[in-house]
């Protein structure tokens, strides 16, 4: 094990009061890297963390009004879902088995076309971020149509979310085409201003899906409103090669003349990379999102994860929508990922367990621009925090706690969750009961869309 991290300060007197400590047998804080506390306790106070130091001194130096002992668990902060279409889990199994183009063209946008609405993004994302909760994931990136309508699903679910103001050439039930698309998201930031948890990016589809002015103005709203950008690029080799014949240039040289690569930029996929565009991401400080079961499961291929990696590019990990992966579990995408990584190499040494869990919490937060907030253990950050019990015999013997987590834990094994300090998981149980009628609504969604693919 790791050295623990330096004592923080002590205070004098009487132990001070505090929301909530909690106490675990591991500690994973991300930050210093690869370093696991054994024995160490989280001092959460008014929704942030104060201080992470050995559980004794702790038990001496705080009065909390709760106190929560994991006397078998693991503590990480809470998993960042870097890339999702939390809208898509009414389309879970409505696609499957065909490559990503045939799969857009031929079966999900004729199904948004036919069944997209306000209602329908709703209810999608709420249960997307209800499965999200239960897996350990505290923060997502989304993107879909009817941004307002997936901010309220998250705003009740208790998810931090970012939410992306999609942008797309064609005309859909949300939107008349990019100008329209780009005022209703807009409207939308400023309906939620001041929601702490809720944020927002600009969300131009692909590359293929957006025309250049549209781009453009995405770059230059980019950098007036300080927004970051998230897109598709580079998901398969059809795509490219279309946009080759279409363009006269790959994807992400189009982008790069439109003026959108830079820091503010989360390419998700970016499976088909060349090594002068790796080093064009690398200088730019771009971010990567690696979705590797949904790529898999479209045939899209495997991301050069380790050349991203040494190139010193940040690689976040996101689930996809539910339409294409066909869960929503970021536990299962850090175990794929480094063994992906190792068998693409051939180096076992790559991507370890440290890694997947850095990729799934603080590089996912730097690719949203969050990395002062979350996406580790530190002193002065959001309490956003999950905890996973290695006491079930599947997960006996543990010697290696961050091993564990990366290979063997799955999100059943998830038993708590804290979003900025409040509980949203116990017991591995949602601490709020589904909405009245949930089940009834997906149900109704399921029902339609079947109507439609039959006929």
């Amino acid at each position: 094990m790791n050295p623990p991290l330096p004592p923080q300060k002590p205070s004098s007197g009487l132990p001070q009061p505090i929301d909530r400590l909690i106490a675990a047998r591991w500690i994973l804080p991300v930050v210093p890297q690869d370093t696991c506390l054994e024995d160490h306790a989280v001092a959460v106070d008014q929704g942030r963390i104060l201080a992470v130091l050995p559980t004794r001194e702790a038990s001496a130096r705080y009065a909390p009004r709760e106190r929560v002992d994991l006397d078998h668990h693991v503590l990480i902060p809470g998993l960042v879902n870097a890339h999702a279409h939390g809208a898509m889990n009414l389309l879970r199994g409505h696609a499957d088995d065909l490559p990503l183009l045939r799969w857009l063209r031929e079966r999900i946008w004729p199904a948004e076309a036919e069944h997209l609405s306000e209602s329908f993004v709703h209810t999608g994302t709420l249960l997307a971020a209800r499965e999200m909760l239960r897996g350990g994931v505290t923060a997502v990136n989304d993107m879909y149509f009817f941004p307002e309508a997936a901010g309220r699903a998250y705003l009740e679910a208790g998810l931090r979310a970012t939410v992306g103001m999609i942008v797309i050439d064609f005309p859909t039930r949300y939107g008349a085409g990019p100008d329209d698309y780009l005022a209703r998201g807009l409207a939308t930031r400023d309906r939620f201003r001041g929601e702490p948890s809720l944020r927002f990016s600009l969300a131009p589809h692909a590359p293929y899906s957006v025309a250049d002015a549209a781009l453009a103005r995405v770059a230059a709203l980019a950098e007036e409103l300080d927004l970051p950008i998230h897109t598709h690029l580079h998901e398969t080799r059809d795509e490219i090669a279309e946009h080759l014949a279409l363009h006269g240039c790959r994807p992400l040289e189009r982008l790069r003349r439109l003026g959108l690569v830079s820091s503010r930029l989360t390419a998700a996929h970016a499976v088909h990379l060349e090594e002068t565009e790796i080093g064009l991401l690398a200088l730019h400080g771009a971010s990567v999102v690696h979705c590797p079961a949904s790529n898999l499961k479209l045939a899209s291929g495997i991301a050069p994860t380790t050349r991203l990696i040494e190139a010193g590019i940040n690689v976040a990990l996101g689930t996809d929508g539910a339409a294409s992966n066909n869960r929503l579990d970021l536990l299962s995408e850090m175990r794929l990922a480094a063994l992906l990584a190792k068998g693409a190499s051939g180096d076992a040494q790559s991507w370890n367990a440290h890694a997947s869990l850095r990729a799934a919490t603080l590089a996912g937060a730097r690719a949203l621009g969050l990395e002062a907030q979350i996406g580790s253990i530190e002193p002065g950050k959001a309490a956003d925090l999950t905890a996973v019990n290695l006491s079930a015999e599947e997960l006996m013997p543990c010697h290696d706690p961050a091993a564990q987590l990366a290979y063997c834990a799955g999100r059943e094994h998830v038993e708590a969750v804290w979003v900025g300090g409040e509980p949203r998981v116990w017991a591995g149980q949602l601490v709020a009961k589904a909405p009245a009628g949930l089940a009834a609504a997906v149900c109704m969604w399921q029902n339609r869309l079947v109507s439609s693919k039959d006929n």
